[in-house]
Order: C-alpha cells, then sequence, then structure tokens
C-alpha cells in the first residue's frame, strides 16, 4: 500500500480516537523532556508535544513559519500528522499557548549543537598561585615572573603571595618592593585587580591579563 494511503488511513483512525495513541514523535522517540547534557549533568525543559499539549485551543505556526490562526487543538494536531511532524508548544504561557509545527528530533538536535558550541566558546578562567619568599634572589625571581607571564598569556589570573616566616614579618616593605617590581616588569601585560594586602602573615597581591 503505498504511503500516502497507509498515513491517510493512520489520520483516520487517530481522529477518530482522538490521537490515543500518538505517543511517539516523528523520529520515533517519546515526547520526554528536551534535554541537554553538560559536563554529565543534565539541562531539563520540560515541552509539551502532540497529545500532552492540554490546551482546548492553541494559536499555531506552520512549519515554514507562517501564521496559521487559533485552532482547536485537535484540528492542530490533524495538521501536524498530515505533514508527518510534530504539534510543539512553544509559548505554554501565552493565551492561548503558542505551538508550531515541526520536526521536534531535528529540533531537539539542533538545540543541543547550539548548546555544546556556546559551551565550548566558554571561556573559563582561572586564578593560578606563585609564591615567593621576600628574600628570593635575582635568578629565582626572573623564574617566578616568567611563570606568571605564561599564566596571563593563557588568560588566567595571577595571584602573587609573599611568604613571611618568623621574624621576616617586620620587614613587609622588603614584600611590596618585591611586588612593585613584578607589577612594573609586567605592566604592558596585566593590570592589577587586586593591589598588594596582607592576609595573615602572607601579602597577595592579584594580576588580571589584559
Amino acid at each position: 500500500m503505498p504511503r500516502s494511503q497507509q498515513r491517510a488511513g493512520w489520520l483516520g483512525r487517530n481522529l477518530r480516537r482522538g490521537f490515543p495513541g500518538r505517543e511517539r514523535l516523528s523520529d520515533g522517540r517519546k515526547g520526554d523532556p528536551t534535554t541537554f547534557g553538560q559536563g554529565g549533568t543534565t539541562l531539563e525543559k520540560q515541552v509539551n508535544v502532540n497529545e500532552k499539549i492540554r490546551a482546548s485551543e492553541v494559536r499555531v505556526i506552520g512549519h515554514d513559519g507562517q501564521q496559521l490562526g487559533i485552532l482547536a487543538i485537535r484540528r492542530a494536531l490533524e495538521l501536524a500528522a498530515l505533514e508527518e511532524l510534530d504539534l510543539v508548544e512553544v509559548a505554554p504561557n501565552a493565551d492561548p499557548p503558542v505551538c508550531k509545527i515541526m520536526d521536534y528530533g531535528k529540533y531537539k538536535y539542533q538545540q543541543n549543537k547550539r548548546f555544546q558550541e556556546a559551551k565550548k566558546k566558554q571561556t573559563v578562567i582561572q586564578v593560578k598561585e606563585v609564591k615567593i619568599r621576600p628574600k628570593t634572589d635575582e635568578h629565582d625571581l626572573q623564574v617566578k615572573i616568567k611563570h606568571v607571564r605564561r599564566f596571563l598569556a593563557q588568560k588566567d589570573k595571577a595571584k602573587i603571595t609573599i611568604l613571611f616566616r618568623g621574624r621576616e614579618i617586620s620587614y613587609s616593605d622588603q614584600g611590596t618592593k618585591v611586588l612593585e617590581r613584578i607589577r612594573e616588569e609586567l605592566k604592558d601585560e596585566a593590570v592589577v585587580e587586586q593591589p598588594a594586602k596582607m592576609e595573615g602573615r602572607n601579602m597577595v597581591m592579584i594580576l588580571a591579563p589584559k
């Protein structure tokens, strides 16, 4: 039997029964919530599809974007079935709710793809720490500055911590001089997000990339 005749027979049977059997979408999946993965977790948005739409009347948008007006839900389901597509509630809080005729499986795929692309574009900024003693010699200081420069080049923030031990806390001005030296050497690559300040027995400064 030609597919069009099979479809017509299916439509007639389901219209008489009020579409009780249309539990699966055009791609064969059930009308479950839209779910997108995110690092092992899920983002769920409840979307009413086909018979899960409870309104008696809906404003219908065709698959081509054409406004079809306010229709009884039975008629809207009929139009979706004739095109072998799904009726998806896109604005449930509107009066009446707005529904669009579409391939829901394809829609979910495109939404997931956009979500993944947006996720890739997100920039995660980390704060990486470099610890320095107030009496660090010139060679070691240059090594530490090199580390900070690398962090900034990776678009991460750098937390420079001067560690005071014992009586060294009495010479906090030495720590200030070290941090000022680092700030001056990196002035073309960084901005001071947090000026030098004491945190307990340590002195801390935070630099952010320009």
